[in-house]
């Protein structure tokens, strides 16, 4: 069994910048009792549109920091260009630590679809990965899905380009809806890359109505708790006191510019007594 100290221990997370905060917002809506520790890998962002080998090199040096310097007791990779390129290789060099991954949303998507035509949104990177290939035969050969590779997007967002951003959706909506297989029937579109799941207003916008969009922070929380229930390491639930803020202690940290990591975590954790994110030195 593991000890106390280890349950009480924080959830590492990280991705290649702030797009991981949409997981880290479903992470604590789950585990409100947990502790956390973020890292957005901001001066080596985006992961997307870098080679294998080099999300592979950041995401050992960001798991090997978690762990030797927090003490993590588990770790969730919030970015799927990270999980496709690191989370085998990251289980291997730590058997004993849970690790979560996310991977797009093409299973629930082919179940939801009623027309059988599903848009994928998604890095460059992931969608050539062997782990996205490997998912896509995985899935039911009546749904077809419409792949869409968004170069720039994730970086727009990283900057809060408002103007880049509305551009790139719309460019990539219609290069879907043009594709030559169907793509005026699209009534699914699956979010492959966790920035995007931050901007879901605008795609909302940009898709209309009757195009359900889908991302995946919620099943990578639900999964979280699942595997701490199972590892006997979820922190006990506290009693709060009046007025005391219902999430426990996060820490952010950014190897880019601290300063759009907290213009984001004041966005989308809407959360004014966290303390600063900090700026994060690695090589």
């Amino acid at each position: 069994m593991p000890s106390k100290r280890a349950a009480s221990g924080p959830i590492g997370v990280f991705d290649s910048g702030i797009g991981g905060l949409s997981v880290l917002a479903a992470l604590r809506r789950e585990l409100p009792q947990e502790k956390f520790v973020y890292i957005g890998d901001a001066g080596h962002a985006p992961y997307g549109e870098r080679d294998t080998s080099h999300v592979l090199k950041r995401s050992q040096l960001l798991a090997d920091y978690l762990i030797t310097r927090h003490q993590t007791k588990a770790l969730v990779l919030a970015c799927n260009t990270a999980t496709a390129a690191a989370v085998a290789d990251l289980r291997e060099r730590y058997p004993g630590l849970p690790i979560v991954g996310i991977e797009p949303a093409l299973k629930p998507a082919a179940a939801l679809t009623a027309s059988g035509v599903v848009a994928v949104m998604a890095t460059r990177s992931t969608l050539a990965s062997d782990k996205f290939e490997t998912l896509l035969g995985t899935q039911k050969t009546s749904v077809r899905f419409l792949l869409q590779a968004c170069d720039g997007l994730a970086a727009a967002i990283e900057q809060a380009d408002h103007q880049a951003i509305a551009s790139l959706c719309q460019r990539y909506a219609q290069a879907l809806r043009h594709n030559p297989v169907d793509g005026a029937h699209i009534d699914t579109v699956v979010l492959g890359c966790t920035h995007y799941a931050l901007i879901t207003d605008i795609l909302s916008k940009v898709w209309g109505p009757g195009v359900r969009l889908l991302e995946a922070g919620q099943p990578v929380a639900r999964r979280t708790r699942q595997v701490l229930e199972e590892a006997g390491l979820l922190q006990a639930a506290q009693t709060l006191s009046q007025g005391e803020a219902p999430y426990s202690t996060l820490v952010c940290m950014s190897t880019g510019d601290p300063g759009l990591l907290n213009h984001a975590l004041a966005d989308w954790l809407a959360q004014e007594t966290q303390r600063p994110a900090s700026a994060l030195s690695l090589p």
